[in-house]
């Protein structure tokens, strides 16, 4: 069965020597960089690619964003690199690449409308990747409602990228987030902020067919169901400075049922449970494959065989199987991956 990985990363050699020329104070993202060849060793990624059969990557720029790596001509010169060279990887290697995610500068309001309509008009790319925050700000700031409607307009999807930085500590008084906290628990509660601030502030009642993939399984959200559900059924009924029950009255549907309105990926991990928590929560037709390689122990291909032993496993038809490897896939994205 064909296999689509729909987030994966890479940083192409342009785009990495752009990032080291804008960004050298960052040195913990360029040590993790080097440690892990895959992200920008075409050989290396060929050779680990080669491993699964019928196994395809559509391209991802990797974390951190562009906005916390340089100001807004920073970001958007790296915005365009980075597209360029996925552009040009698409075409080169149409086989191992079917499509590339683009990513933009969302530092610099005119720059990221631009570039999105330039990336998915002129270079074909499948949609835009955005991340959780903009450099510490909501992305239900108004300033970037209009991506939302260009995408809705587009019928592109909008590829979500959780961040968090070490210096977002996990207590009041200390500087740093200790043990890698940040990255372990941070980043799928920051999925889960993201999908909660878009959904009250009334995003897909705007557009209800927006299409947005969250990364990671939909982070927090599955596995909170019930909180999720009829606790909050009850938004206001623990608020007084702010007339919460006075929005869920406006909202069209539960606040449970826009939740189920965003995809998720299975990059996952390698966590059989995690996988099935997410299935059973956003079903089977806004479910994808994704591996996330390469930032596994291995360094690439452990994440892609793990994820594709446990949904080679999950108790579902050969048909709902396709649909997560490739259906679902070309059913977003517009377009015919093959059979």
């Amino acid at each position: 069965m064909k296999k689509i990985d729909i987030f994966n990363h890479i940083w192409p050699d342009a785009y990495f020597k752009k990032v080291q020329e804008v960004a050298p104070h960052m040195k913990d993202m360029g040590r993790r960089v080097k440690s892990v060849p895959m992200i920008t060793d075409l050989d290396e990624r060929f050779r680990v690619m080669d491993l699964f059969d019928d196994y395809h990557q559509v391209l991802s720029l990797s974390s951190p964003p562009m906005e916390v790596m340089g100001g807004p001509q920073d970001a958007y010169d790296l915005a365009r690199i980075g597209n360029d060279s996925m552009a040009e990887l698409v075409q080169k290697y149409p086989d191992r690449f079917p499509g590339f995610v683009a990513s933009l500068p969302m530092n610099n309001p005119k720059a990221f409308i631009d570039e999105a309509k330039r990336s998915v008009n002129e270079l074909g790319a499948f949609g835009v990747q955005i991340y959780t925050n903009c450099a510490g700000r909501p992305m239900d700031d108004p300033e970037f409602f209009e991506l939302y409607a260009l995408m809705a307009e587009m019928d592109k999807p909008i590829w979500v990228h959780p961040t968090r930085l070490p210096t977002f500590a996990d207590y009041q008084g200390e500087e740093f987030s200790q043990y890698e906290i940040w990255w372990t628990l941070g980043w799928p509660y920051e999925t889960a902020v993201f999908m909660s601030r878009l959904v009250f502030s009334k995003i897909f009642d705007m557009h209800p067919d927006i299409k947005i993939i969250t990364h990671h399984g939909g982070g927090l959200i599955p596995l909170l169901e019930g909180r999720v559900g009829p606790g909050w059924d009850q938004l206001g009924s623990r608020t007084s400075r702010v007339d919460y029950k006075k929005l869920l009255k406006e909202l069209k549907h539960r606040p449970i049922d826009y939740f189920r309105m965003f995809y998720a990926d299975t990059a996952l991990f390698g966590a059989r449970a995690g996988t099935e928590c997410a299935l059973d929560f956003f079903g089977v037709d806004h479910f994808l494959f994704a591996s996330d390689s390469p930032f596994d122990p291995e360094k690439g291909p452990m994440y892609i065989r793990e994820t594709i032993k446990i949904i080679d496993n999950l108790e579902v038809s050969e048909a709902d199987r396709e649909k997560i490897y490739i259906r679902n896939a070309e059913k977003l994205f517009g377009v015919t991956l093959g059979s």
